[in-house]
């Protein structure tokens, strides 16, 4: 685009003033889209608003000959006020553009849907590095995360706050917030959880591990997702889940029709107790949570240790294996987790 000053926009604009203030009239519609139109020029250039007023009233002060000051006023005010409009109206088309191309990277990063060369050019724009790992965290709260949301701007400008000048890209997608940050500074992501979990009451953040170059990211943030939705079906406690601590779920579901075998195998049994497999597979679970430990699993269900022993010899009645055993309690823990991930006993297995 040619270079433009603040002369070139003000071309035309004397006369303007000269011939509305010889007849008193108002700015034809003309007249005000060429004002107009010169404004969107002006901030196209990224010439400052406030020195090319500035202009405009200097200009109109060495109109000659010098019109009744009554009108020049008026024309003054309409020609400035259309040069104005149509300076905010570029500025405005242009963050909503700037909006939609850092959308439609941001989809590009996080599912890496386009080639990834380009996307490691296009990522310089945003503060991205993607030739050096990255980790993704994501965030949920009771309400969904969405872009000006007063919480995510409040997290984002405090995360910013605290890293200037690091290559971080905090951004919204469907309804949860999420943050990339490079792989070898933790303490981003970290201090990002810690700040989306006191500003959301009852919210939960994920952080993948790190991985090198664009698909990285991708990766990083399937594992946050995937960390968020164990955490869902297998009701683990904690605000702050790492999928490096998770790596053996995966590992447990990969076969799933195994897993599914193995849970009807050794649980199956349950279904015939009074009052179906529930209580009992709650009474696994939170055996199995507390370290095996009677008392503390009793205090969790509210029970007696009395009550928890005799469920604990109903269970191995029922299904011939003893959680007192180690061989027997490594395969009912391993039977109790695949439960929960499948949702047994009303879910698939």
């Amino acid at each position: 685009m040619e270079s433009q000053t603040p002369e070139n926009h003000l071309a035309g604009y004397a006369e303007t003033l000269l011939h509305a203030c010889a007849t008193g009239r108002r700015l034809t519609r003309a007249e005000l889209e060429s004002r107009r139109a010169e404004g969107e020029r002006a901030a196209e250039a990224g010439l400052p608003l406030r020195a090319l007023i500035r202009d405009h009233l200097a200009a109109a002060q060495a109109v000659r000959p010098l019109p009744e000051p009554g009108p020049l006023l008026a024309a003054v005010e309409q020609a400035v006020d259309a040069f104005v409009g149509g300076y905010e109206r570029a500025q405005h088309q242009a963050v909503r553009q700037e909006e939609a191309a850092r959308r439609e990277f941001i989809d590009d990063l996080l599912y890496g849907g386009s080639d990834l060369g380009r996307l490691a050019e296009r990522a310089e724009r945003f503060g991205l590095r993607l030739s050096q790992s990255h980790a993704v965290a994501v965030a949920t709260g009771p309400e969904p995360y969405g872009d000006g949301y007063q919480v995510a701007r409040g997290i984002e400008s405090a995360v910013l706050a605290r890293f200037p000048g690091r290559q971080i890209l905090l951004t919204t997608k469907d309804g949860r917030l999420i943050c990339v940050a490079p792989g070898d500074q933790p303490e981003v992501l970290s201090y990002f959880a810690k700040r989306a979990y006191a500003a959301t009451d009852g919210g939960r953040v994920a952080i993948g591990r790190p991985h090198p170059g664009a698909g990285g990211v991708v990766h990083s943030y399937e594992e946050a997702l995937n960390a968020l939705d164990l955490a869902r079906r297998m009701g683990l406690d904690g605000p702050v889940l790492h999928a490096v601590d998770l790596l053996v779920f995966p590992v447990l579901t990969r076969d799933r029709q195994a897993m599914a075998d193995l849970v009807e195998t050794t649980l199956g049994p349950l279904r015939k107790a009074r009052g179906g497999a529930q209580p009992l597979l709650d009474t696994l679970t939170a055996y199995f949570d507390s370290g095996c430990v009677s008392t503390e699993a009793a205090r969790r269900l509210s029970l007696s240790v009395r009550a928890l022993t005799y469920r604990l010899d109903r269970i191995h009645t029922r299904t011939g294996a003893d959680p007192a055993d180690p061989l027997n309690r490594y395969t009912l823990q391993t039977a109790v987790i695949g439960a929960r991930l499948l949702g047994w006993p009303d879910g698939e297995a």
